[in-house]
């Protein structure tokens, strides 16, 4: 598989997790903070105040990613899980105060084989 198959816009994925988590107790809100942190530590980045991204270069990466959260689901409140490929993701419009921005770009991997 050359360079171009493994990097298609069809082929890279970014995985969204979005979620509301209560924060009215002090174990809810530890249980938000723990949630956060599973997601930061496995390489997704704030997106929005609840909604985190992850850029993945293939659908089976991103299953393995999709498996973590699964595995670290708070035990109260509402997440979301999709996928979507990276075109998809390049038609994306962002508004930030009524000005159009950028669509993030993916942080650049280092593929070792």
């Amino acid at each position: 598989m050359g360079s171009a198959e493994r990097f298609n816009q069809y082929r890279v994925m970014w995985v969204m997790v979005f979620f509301d988590l209560p924060t009215e107790t002090k174990k809810d809100t530890k249980n938000y903070r723990k949630f956060v942190e599973v997601l930061e530590k496995d390489g997704f980045s704030r997106f929005q105040f609840s909604i985190f991204l992850r850029h993945c270069p293939s659908m089976e990466n991103a299953k393995v990613h999709i498996r973590r959260i699964k595995m670290n689901l708070p035990p109260k409140g509402h997440v979301g899980i999709i996928h979507i490929t990276d075109k998809q993701f390049g038609m994306m419009e962002v508004f930030i105060s009524a000005k159009k921005e950028l669509t993030p770009q993916p942080i650049q991997q280092l593929e070792l084989f």
